[in-house]
């Protein structure tokens, strides 16, 4: 019986954690979704990251920049009234690697 609860244990946690990594994948496309949706990081009015950077405008060095999280997370706060997003999560990394597509 033993056995059979820890190999059901297993199984789940092989199932769960592909469906949490397959979440969590970045990428420039899912970036430049969230650049355009106006409930980023539940925004509270109804701009977007496009709102002030339409087609990437003052954005074309911003890739390169160091403290883009920051960035991206004091726009969210002020400018968008929402909320910071955590740099470790897909839709940061995401934001991040459209924003550096904007340099290209």
């Amino acid at each position: 019986m033993r056995k059979r609860i820890i190999a059901v244990a297993a199984i789940a946690t092989l199932l769960t954690g592909s469906s949490v990594l397959a979440a969590g994948k970045s990428s420039a496309e899912k970036g430049k979704e969230l650049f355009n949706d106006p409930k980023l990081g539940n925004s509270k009015n109804e701009s977007s990251c496009t709102s002030c950077h339409e087609a990437g405008k003052g954005l074309k060095e911003a890739g390169e920049n160091k403290k883009l999280t920051k960035l991206i997370n004091k726009c969210l706060v002020t400018q968008m009234e929402g909320e910071k997003i955590d740099g470790r999560t897909a839709s940061m990394r995401s934001l991040k690697m459209y924003i550096k597509t904007l340099g290209e």
